[in-house]
């Protein structure tokens, strides 16, 4: 019975000396999966193609899908005021939806391949009409209508810049041409004319969109011989391939130079007299070839020989 009771003591003893030595790991089962939820695939996914996506896809499959808009006109030139229409239309597959969003009378969505937008009366100066096609899963396309609107000067001025009355050989004078309410700025044109020689052509680089006043100046220094000359401008609106066939053009008033010869030139100084020979204009940029420039020049240049000898006899 003893021996028994040893037995038990030594094998309690090993038993307790064995978990103090080794520690205890436990083991935790993973719960199965819902019979609704499949396990990760190991095959790798196939993608949908581009031109087949069908109901129920991802996203992605949608993004990818075929989107093509095309607007005709592409490209518009509309008068302030006047009427415009511009047609959308779809191809592909993927995008039921079609669309514009615009400023003014847009369309409702339809499912059609074609949608057509117009408006009575442009009254928007910086319109930018927007055609979509749209997924019922969220993808969309898009492509702008490149429509520009445009209003002809109202009228066209010129003057001298602080300055009535005679104008004196020799002397510079500012002129300027006066543009009035004319849409956009920076497709104008002004050149200047003395008689039917052009002189100088000017552009602005104004972007400002909305109707504004411009003023392009230029100086001159006249000789006798422009006397009476009459001095005027024009200005044309340049709209590029897609605008009128002829760019609206308004014209100034002419107004006349009288030109005379400066007192002081009764005895002139050598300086005098090689100021007299400047029958020039000056303008930004330099200003265009004057067919006239050479009988002038002569004028001034008989008029020099003339004033040489004056003074080679005093």
């Amino acid at each position: 019975m003893c021996a028994l009771g040893r037995l038990i003591t030594l094998v309690l003893f090993c038993l307790f000396g064995s978990a103090t030595s080794s520690p205890v790991i436990i083991h935790t089962l993973a719960p199965a999966l819902p019979p609704q939820i499949s396990p990760p695939s190991p095959m790798p996914t196939l993608l949908l193609s581009p031109t087949s996506p069908v109901a129920g896809s991802s996203e992605e499959s949608t993004e990818r899908a075929e989107c093509h808009l095309n607007i005709s006109s592409s490209t518009l030139v509309v008068r302030f005021g006047d009427p415009v229409k511009a047609n959308c239309s779809k191809q592909g597959i993927g995008f039921p939806f079609l669309g514009w969003k615009v400023s003014l009378e847009a369309p409702e969505v339809t499912m059609e391949d074609f949608l057509v937008w117009s408006v009575d009366k442009m009254t928007d100066w910086s319109i930018k009409p927007t055609c979509y096609a749209a997924s019922d899963l969220g993808g969309q396309c898009a492509k702008e209508l490149s429509l520009m609107v445009y209003q002809p000067p109202n009228r066209v001025s010129i003057r001298f810049v602080n300055h009535t009355g005679p104008m004196f050989e020799g002397h510079q004078y500012i002129l300027q041409c006066t543009v009035h309410d004319v849409a956009p700025v920076e497709n104008i044109t002004v050149t200047f004319y003395r008689g039917q020689t052009a002189l100088a052509q000017l552009q602005s680089n104004i972007t400002k969109k909305t109707p504004v006043n411009e003023s392009f100046t230029m100086s001159i220094i006249p000789c006798k011989e422009h006397n009476r000359t009459k001095f005027w401008c024009e200005a044309k609106l340049e709209l590029g391939p897609d605008g009128p066939q002829q760019p609206p053009v308004v014209k100034s008033e002419k107004i006349s130079a009288l030109v005379h010869t400066d007192s002081q030139l009764v005895h002139p100084t050598n300086q005098q007299v090689k100021d007299s020979f400047k029958c020039k204009v000056k303008g930004n940029p330099p200003p265009l070839e004057d067919s006239g420039t050479t009988n002038s020049s002569k004028g001034c240049f008989l008029l020099a020989v003339l004033l040489a000898q004056m003074i080679s006899g005093l």
